[in-house]
């Protein structure tokens, strides 16, 4: 008997730019054209069927008249299509125009074309290099950033991904007026978590300013544009694999993403999570790790952003008890959540260790009284 020891030690350095501007197109092209992906002159892009005809079938015209070959794969718009179906119908569209491992994949659009693009970008001829161009408040703040890519399944959302990291990220603030109202609201509920988690600054920045954000005004979008990046950042930088800390940029998440679930998508991702931050910032009341001030603070400025805080009389409250527990938080087959702590900060409750375990009952108890 003969044992063999495999070597695979390595070390890869993912690091990336973003790039918070109005009208980043050409930058873009420019970029490309200056070896952002080296040789690479073939180019996929990916978008939705409401972006298309926003934004990428300019990218994808420019990308062309600069001699690249590109071709343009769309999808149906909405949560609903961020699923292994759609993926797999982008990676069997892919192949019938021949793309190979020697093409770079450009998302155009929100968070559903970055999760699925990104996804589809990490197993494509076992990885090929791809861009966000981020197009939404949501993506900005959150979905555009990180390396987190994944699809939904009908048992759980998220679950089904992997880390992978774009060659750069494009924020293009100048797409955001063309986004709906509810579009807006949605995207700012993450950026209202990174401030619970991170910036009381940001808080009260978000509270003294959100007539204007909500108007996109460009001086105030800017800025909360650098400081969802720059908390986010900060958390990736020291986390990127979410071993501990990065399940802080969970918060609202426990219980937003199962009511996101359980409305079968009725509900946008941000509206949904700013009613799970409404549920956690009580239930950190309830354990005494924020003021009845502060909680109230909270759920004020939610409002401020008009997104919900109640849950919808339609949700039926024992089935989202029980989808609670498929969040990826879960551990041996109990319920962990991140607390905040105060605002701006998060508790942590043993070295490198940001959630807790909390029995059903209690979480059963903020459910039924929102």
């Amino acid at each position: 008997m003969s044992t063999f020891n495999v070597e695979l030690k390595k070390v890869v350095d993912d690091s990336y730019e973003i790039e918070i501007g109005f009208g980043l197109e050409e930058k873009l092209i420019s970029d490309i054209k200056d070896g952002l992906v080296g040789n690479i002159s073939k180019f996929a892009v990916i978008t939705d069927s409401i972006v298309k005809d926003l934004y990428a079938v300019d990218i994808l015209n420019k990308l062309k008249k600069s001699g690249y070959y590109a071709e343009l794969f769309v999808f149906e718009a909405g949560e609903t299509s961020k699923t292994r179906k759609t993926k797999e119908l982008l990676e069997d569209a892919m192949l019938s125009k021949g793309y190979r491992r020697d093409c770079c994949i450009v998302a155009v659009g929100g968070g559903v074309v970055t999760d699925l693009a990104g996804f589809v970008a990490g197993t494509y001829g076992r990885g090929v290099p791809f861009i966000n161009y981020a197009t939404t408040v949501l993506a900005a703040a959150d979905a555009a950033v990180g390396g987190k890519t994944a699809v939904d399944t009908p048992l759980a959302t998220n679950l089904i991904g992997m880390f992978n990291q774009p060659e750069k990220v494009y924020l293009d603030i100048a797409a955001w007026k063309t986004l709906p109202a509810r579009q807006i609201s949605s995207g700012l509920a993450e950026t209202i978590k990174h401030s619970c988690i991170a910036s009381k600054s940001l808080f009260d920045y978000l509270d003294e300013h959100m007539n204007e954000i909500l108007g996109i005004d460009k001086k105030a979008c800017e800025y909360i544009a650098n400081e969802n990046c720059r908390i986010k950042y900060e958390v990736v930088m020291k986390d990127e694999k979410e071993s501990g800390l990065r399940e802080v940029l969970n918060l609202g998440h426990t219980v937003g993403r199962a009511i996101e679930t359980v409305s079968n998508y009725r509900l946008l991702h941000g509206e949904a999570v700013s009613i799970g931050l409404t549920a956690e910032v009580k239930l950190a009341y309830k354990l005494g790790y924020v003021t009845e001030e502060q909680r109230n603070s909270v759920v004020s400025l939610l409002k401020k952003a008009c997104l919900p805080t109640d849950i919808p009389d339609y949700i039926d409250r024992e089935e989202l008890v029980k989808k609670l527990y498929t969040d990826k938080k879960v551990r041996n087959g109990q319920l962990r959540f991140v607390i905040q702590n105060g605002i701006g900060d998060v508790v942590e409750f043993k070295d490198g260790v940001f959630a807790v375990e909390i029995e059903e009952k209690t979480a059963r108890e903020i459910i039924y009284d929102m």
